[in-house]
């Protein structure tokens, strides 16, 4: 953590990895102007924030801003997809669309990295990052599975799709059953937020919408154990073209 406007506008300019900026929501002045420009263009989640907030976190001479610095470096989705198709491999791409639990992000992470997912997209805004306890959920997985943060999961899968991908939508919504879809092929996964799955702009884009059956009485699975599920659908069949 950073705070004081002059040290985060270094940090800043120093190209340092940072995840989150929060600014005091009524912070006026030359200072706070100059931080605006230097975290212009960058892919840095800048908050207004009531001061209240930023006292929670810390009690020293904040000046009203604080800055996080994120435990691993983003990635870029249009720099991964090219490289995998150079490296000769069939792209599998997990999108996490709105999931905001520290702990299903970690353990969909380790099953990532277990299942052989080239990649992990998650949105800017209202979605979980990269923290301590993320890492630590995902048994440091995160530190072998590039994540990549994108300004919109909508743009993300024009882009993945546009780059020859398939996009399977998770959805108790779906007639289709999971198992149905062909995932040999170059693959995206979008798995929803926890409480809302995945959202109507998202679904309506997607090439396929699959559905995990529900025998019992609740309505729909943990997102981690349905993104496991669907993970190992994907190792499933293609190690079944390798026999």
């Amino acid at each position: 953590m950073i705070f004081g406007i002059r040290a985060v506008i270094e940090a800043v300019e120093a190209g340092k990895d940072i995840d989150k900026i929060l600014i005091k929501k009524d912070l006026q002045g030359e200072l706070v102007q100059e931080l605006f420009a230097s975290v212009k263009g960058q892919n840095i989640v800048v908050q207004r924030v009531p001061i209240e907030k930023i006292n929670r976190i810390t009690r020293k001479n904040h000046q009203g801003v604080v800055a996080f610095i994120s435990a691993v470096t983003y990635q870029k989705l249009e720099n991964i997809i090219p490289s995998l198709y150079e490296e000769g491999k069939i792209p599998f791409i997990v999108v996490l669309d709105g999931v905001t639990d520290v702990r299903n992000f970690g353990a969909i992470a380790r099953t990532c990295e277990c299942a052989g997912a080239d990649a992990i997209v998650i949105p800017e805004r209202n979605s979980v990052s990269v923290n301590a306890d993320a890492i630590k959920t995902s048994a440091g997985a995160l530190h072998h599975i590039p994540v990549c943060r994108e300004y919109s999961v909508f743009e993300a899968i024009r882009f993945l799709q546009n780059s020859g991908l398939r996009i399977v939508a998770a959805t108790e919504k779906a007639s289709c059953n999971y198992t149905s879809i062909d995932y040999c092929g170059p693959v995206a996964i979008v798995m929803g937020a926890e409480d809302t799955g995945v959202s109507a702009d998202v679904l309506k884009i997607c090439d396929h919408r699959a559905a995990l059956p529900l025998m019992g009485t609740i309505s729909s699975l943990n997102v981690s154990v349905a993104a496991g599920i669907m993970m190992y659908e994907v190792v499933r069949q293609r190690m079944g073209t390798r026999e």
